[in-house]
């Protein structure tokens, strides 16, 4: 995937990412996902998809603090994003509609451990395939691919990128990619390395001079940036390729492959492409459709 191309036209506005649904409704202002009958619906050698159809209703784990992704209104309760729209759409064919959706907030540092656990029946939030995370769990997609970036203060003409940050303070999630990766390659001292519950927690703090730059994802980093355009800027120097997938049980392969099926589905008859128009792409950018990594 061209990242630079992605990168440049992710600017998601909160504002035009206002007025979204409530939770468990149909969000962004598009119409819901089709649903498929529940009695149609079969997941054959699927413990995950036998659970969800015994208690009748889908528990999903999401983020609540991304703008055009994965965000809940601190206000009206209400869940919008990119992320949300392709966990309703999962749950739609599966046969649940949108108000038989349960959203669980989980940060990044628990994912695996509430899918092992079975506190979620999947995980939608901006969740990076890689290795080490398929050793305890298994992933459908990618839907979506994104880069590593920082987000910095308006004024700060320091940091230009990656091979600046020696010296500054950095801050990320515990547990996620991204923050490794800072730790990794040795980007900074392991002493200015800042780890946090959340990006929000993150971004107060750059706010408030305690950090330099806040690393993660693009797309999540130029929604915070979005937010208060005059405080803050994306430096739009990508340095990691991010492709998101659904965490699932590591064995349940049954249900990995029926996620697979309506990714590539949604994919090819333009439904993944009307969700991001909706959401992501409101900032006017294109995209280009991932390809699925059916392992």
């Amino acid at each position: 995937m061209k990242l630079r191309s992605l990168a440049a036209g992710l600017l998601v506005s909160a504002l035009a990412l206002t007025g979204c649904g409530k939770e468990g409704s149909p969000t962004g202002g598009g119409q819901a996902p089709t649903q498929e009958a529940a009695s149609d619906v079969t997941v054959e050698g699927s413990p995950t998809f036998d659970k969800i159809k015994a208690r009748g209703k889908v528990v999903v784990g999401v983020k609540e603090d991304q703008p055009g992704l994965g965000y809940k209104d601190p206000t009206t309760g209400e869940f919008s994003g990119f992320d949300i729209e392709i966990a309703r759409l999962v749950a739609a064919k599966l046969g649940f509609d949108a108000t038989k959706i349960e959203y669980k907030a989980i940060p990044s540092a628990g994912r695996e451990q509430a899918i092992i656990n079975g506190d979620v029946d999947y995980y939608v939030g901006t969740y990076t395939i890689n290795d080490k995370r398929k050793e305890q769990i298994s992933f459908a997609g990618p839907y979506f691919v994104a880069g590593q970036d920082l987000l910095v203060r308006k004024d700060d003409t320091s940091i230009t990128g990656p091979e600046t940050l020696k010296g500054k303070k950095v801050c990320s999630v515990t547990g996620s990619t991204p923050i490794q990766r800072v730790r990794d390659q040795g980007l900074t001292e392991a002493g200015n390395i800042v780890e946090l519950q959340t990006y929000s927690q993150c971004v107060t703090q750059l706010d408030q001079g305690q950090v330099d730059a806040v690393t993660t994802d693009d797309a999540i980093l130029k929604g915070y940036a979005a937010q208060e355009p005059d405080k803050f800027k994306v430096i739009g120097k990508t340095f990691s390729e991010e492709p998101y997938g659904i965490g699932l049980p590591k064995d349940d392969k049954a249900l990995r492959d029926k996620v697979n099926d309506i990714l590539q589905t949604a994919l090819d008859d333009g439904t993944w492409q009307s969700i991001y128009d909706a959401t992501l792409g409101k900032s006017g950018a294109t995209a280009e459709k991932p390809t699925l990594d059916r392992y």
